[in-house]
């Protein structure tokens, strides 16, 4: 099998992201994208009560599609979520086919180096990159630093989860942003109010 992760925060998950994914599949091949929820998000402030609630809208968002898994593999060891482990994880649990790739924005991509085991990881997967603004980027330093990636060609959609949660703590609808079954979700459970 070969295996194509996507790892993030996913503070909410949102259309964009499930568009990154279908792309991946549409244009490289996988039979799969394994969505990997971030418990302790290392780079990230968080909120350690939202982490069932993002895990939760992660398995709604992604139902009724084939193509796509969600994986806690991160929630089970409940320390801090370094994609170096959860790759090495996933190699003994899956066995893949070739190496893993990794779908990943350019906003961290070009903070990859500060990762943890950077230099280990970057000889386990692949990177897919996908560009995360309207503005043109430069990864030529990754490429010498002995990074392999591509460059997904998908169209740029501005949405991002901060301003998502930033819409609903004002009261605004955010339906054309997330599925239905998310949206119902952070409504239900009183999300991202304060």
């Amino acid at each position: 099998m070969k295996l194509c992760i996507f790892s993030g925060t996913f503070n909410p998950i949102h259309k964009a992201h499930l568009q990154a994914g279908q792309y991946v599949i549409d244009n490289f091949g996988f039979d799969k994208i394994l969505f990997i929820p971030a418990y302790k998000p290392p780079h990230k402030d968080y909120d350690l009560s939202m982490c069932n609630h993002r895990l939760r809208m992660v398995e709604l968002a992604l139902k009724g599609n084939k193509n796509f898994a969600v994986s806690d593999i991160e929630y089970q060891n409940e320390g801090k979520s370094y994609s170096y482990l959860t790759v090495l994880e996933l190699y003994k649990k899956y066995s893949p086919e070739g190496k893993i790739s990794f779908i990943i924005g350019t906003d961290a991509f070009e903070k990859i180096e500060s990762w943890y085991e950077a230099e280990e990881l970057k000889k386990m997967v692949d990177f897919i990159v996908f560009v995360r603004s309207d503005k043109p980027v430069n990864l030529d330093r990754l490429k010498q630093r002995g990074y392999n990636f591509c460059v997904a060609e998908m169209k740029f959609n501005d949405i991002s989860s901060t301003n998502l949660r930033k819409l609903v703590a004002n009261g605004e609808n955010i339906s054309k942003y997330v599925t239905k079954e998310v949206e119902e979700y952070i409504l239900e459970n009183g999300l991202y109010k304060n």
